[in-house]
């Protein structure tokens, strides 16, 4: 089978990305950052060839992916198993409230206890499973062409980890920055990474902008 090459994209920025505040499955929309970064990650993949652009159904995701759509020329499907992980009661809490909120559940949460779960919401565990599925599930569609998935940091973070081959539990040591380009390749052995946390087309613009 041939290669799927994959460009993972996490949406645009939200007011609750700036404040810190989990987000999870509320859907939360792009504030007017996330907006010009949509624009901005659009037009730096207007001229490469895409079959497709897959997105969670959240609109943080869903209208950064509808930009890259529109720009390439692709269609644009919603797939709910690119959701972000569910937190459970931790949504709409900031980080500094679960930590003096829910101690206990902070600790394991900055541990990264693969089997924990916050009342309501997945594992470390389930989300990866999902992801993992979700992404061989949407690759296998598209043999020797490139895709577009537009998701979550939750879920960028899985697509390193499987693509490097790393635990769970490791240590996040790579950015998961908003509308950053990610590459990915995709095979029935696995994923492997290609390139990660471009964010050129954003440094550009915003040098562009104050210059004009």
């Amino acid at each position: 089978m041939d290669a799927t090459r994959i460009v993972a994209i996490r949406h645009g920025e939200t007011a609750w990305n700036v404040d810190t505040r989990i987000q999870g499955h509320l859907d939360i929309p792009l504030n007017d950052t996330g907006l010009w970064q949509a624009r901005q990650v659009a037009r730096a993949l207007a001229s490469e060839p895409v079959a497709a652009v897959y997105t969670s159904d959240l609109q943080r995701a869903h209208a950064t992916a509808q930009a890259v759509a529109h720009s390439t020329g692709a269609p644009l499907v919603t797939h709910t198993g690119l959701r972000e992980r569910s937190f459970g009661h931790f949504q709409g809490r900031t980080f500094a409230e679960i930590e003096s909120e829910l101690p206990e559940d902070a600790l394991r949460w900055r541990k990264r206890d693969p089997h924990y779960a916050p009342e309501g919401g997945e594992s470390l565990l389930t989300l990866r499973d999902r992801i993992e599925r979700t992404v061989t599930a949407l690759a296998r569609e598209h043999p020797g062409d490139q895709i577009v998935m537009v998701a979550h940091g939750g879920v960028l973070d899985v697509l390193y980890r499987l693509a490097t081959r790393q635990d769970i539990q490791a240590p996040r040591t790579w950015q998961l920055a908003n509308t950053a380009i990610n590459r990915l390749l995709w095979t029935p052995d696995g994923l492997t990474l290609v390139g990660w946390a471009d964010t050129q087309h954003l440094d550009n613009a915003a040098r562009d902008e104050t210059h004009t």
